[in-house]
């Protein structure tokens, strides 16, 4: 068995993303949505909706949920399951340090 590396990803100033905000950002060799809930809280997935290949950042979203602009498949902000579906998106650890929005990743 192999383990990947895990590295957080500084991928924006904390300023860019203002509360009620989503944007799609480049975190290795994958694509991951961050989300700024209401509360200031972040979240981040899958930028990609794995049903019809959707911009998950470009969907409304609340402190649990996000929807897909595409299709209307509902995925958990908590652990990624889709709501209204089968197929999942992947959940990342994302944090704010030094006045930077870091997202882990493998």
């Amino acid at each position: 068995m192999t383990t990947s590396e895990i590295t957080g990803h500084a991928v924006a100033p904390s300023d860019e993303l203002p509360p009620g905000g989503a944007r799609a950002f480049a975190v290795g060799d994958r694509m991951v949505a961050v989300f700024r809930l209401r509360s200031g809280e972040l979240r981040a997935v899958d930028a990609v909706c794995p049903h019809s290949g959707g911009p998950l950042a470009d969907g409304q979203f609340d402190a649990k949920k996000v929807i897909c602009p595409l299709h209307s498949h509902t995925f958990s902000l908590a652990d990624g399951t889709c709501l209204n579906g089968d197929r999942a998106v992947r959940t990342y650890p994302v944090r704010e340090e030094a006045g930077k929005i870091v997202v882990t990743a493998p």
